[in-house]
């Protein structure tokens, strides 16, 4: 028996924060009916790489039920409101307000059935001044300061995935999880409301911490870090790029001894702590990039391993699709199999089984007429 076996889940979502949300409880053993417009969720077009099917949909949907729905028309919103009668939890990400405007607000959808946990996701918020704005991964990127601290000193970049919607779809389900425990002392639901630019400023915190109190924002560094050295990527003699990272004295002094074969180097005035390595940054970078750039990648291996240096390989896309940590389950979809990475958490029993992902309105006959 899963966690959340007997939770019915109705999702009225789109694109990608709500759904994560939501395939997490899905794993979790909740039911998960997924509410979409005749043409469907716009994320099933985003691209058709997985058969036809769009990698994005397939990642964030798998064993949920769909329903197409227009709740606009009457006897649709009569369903719905039967359907949230019996439902423990109501997700949707709809513009703000809209929810509200269709006779769906969380406020009042609470009040009528007062067990009902409601999850309102946003790119802002509900209130202040850029509630209205229009929100989507990268404008948060951009708009919560993310971008200017990644990237190079030239120019700064995207992070490469939808970090913003990601952050707001973990929030959103660790809130629901925790109401869910708390129902269970109160007897009452209770409403949730997350935005992706309130994660993304979360995540902002070291940065805005530099800016209000010390004055500086960290600089964009690449794969650098702003505030440690060592730290980055350095190419070996065949062409393989590895990346280090020192963290304490202890590392920096094992490093200088047996990767470097410099034992000598930590007593040098400029490299003593990791402050003054900061401050002579590019003259310890050239120290590291002329060891490596004289010794083959295996060579490095040896020493890191011997030494306990933190490393990895830059690795690209490839390589992680050959990557032998990389774990993987098999999904159904209408087009289909599907290899996906495994869900992220290992339990100590057997994994629950993969659940497939559903056709678009797949189970709206089943679903309306349990719900008549």
């Amino acid at each position: 028996m899963s966690a959340l076996d007997g939770i019915l889940v109705v999702s009225l979502e789109q694109a990608v924060a709500a759904p994560l949300c939501t395939a997490r409880l899905a794993e979790g053993g909740a039911r998960v009916i997924k509410l979409e417009r005749a043409e469907g969720d716009f994320a099933r077009a985003y691209d058709d790489v997985v058969h036809g099917e769009s990698a994005y949909f397939v990642w964030l949907n798998r064993g949920k039920e769909s329903l197409c729905i227009d709740i606009k028309q009457p006897d649709d919103a009569a369903l719905l409101e039967r359907m949230l009668a019996r439902a423990d939890v109501f997700v949707q990400n709809l513009a703000p307000g809209a929810a509200a405007r269709a006779g769906f607000g969380s406020a009042d959808l609470r009040a009528r059935h007062p067990r009902l946990i409601t999850c309102d996701i946003s790119g802002y918020g509900e209130t202040g001044p850029a509630a209205a704005m229009k929100a989507y991964d990268f404008l948060i990127q951009c708009e919560a300061g993310l971008a200017s601290v990644t990237g190079t000193g030239d120019a700064p970049a995207r992070v490469g995935v939808s970090v913003a919607d990601i952050a707001c779809g973990m929030n959103a389900h660790a809130s629901i999880l925790q109401a869910l425990i708390e129902r269970t002392r109160t007897g009452l639901g209770r409403g949730i409301a997350v935005s992706l630019f309130d994660g993304i400023a979360d995540w902002m915190s070291v940065p805005l911490l530099h800016f209000d109190y010390g004055g500086k924002a960290p600089s964009r560094v690449g794969l650098s870090h702003p505030s440690i050295a060592p730290y980055g990527a350095f190419g070996s003699q065949d062409g393989t790029v590895l990346v280090i990272s020192i963290q304490n004295e202890r590392e920096w002094r094992a490093f200088c001894a047996q990767v470097l074969l410099q034992p000598g180097l930590p007593d040098d005035p400029r490299f003593a702590s990791n402050r003054e390595r900061c401050r002579h940054r590019a003259e310890i970078d050239a120290v590291v990039a002329g060891v490596f750039g004289a010794l083959p990648s295996a060579t490095l291996i040896t020493r890191f391993e011997a030494a306990g240096t933190a490393w990895a390989r830059l690795n690209d896309v490839a390589g992680l699709s050959q990557h032998g940590q990389l774990r993987r389950v098999t999904v159904d979809t209408p087009t289909g199999p599907v290899d996906l990475p495994a869900p992220p958490v290992r339990w100590d029993t057997a994994q629950p089984p993969a659940a497939p992902v559903p056709g678009l309105g797949a189970h709206s006959a089943a679903i309306r007429a349990e719900f008549a």
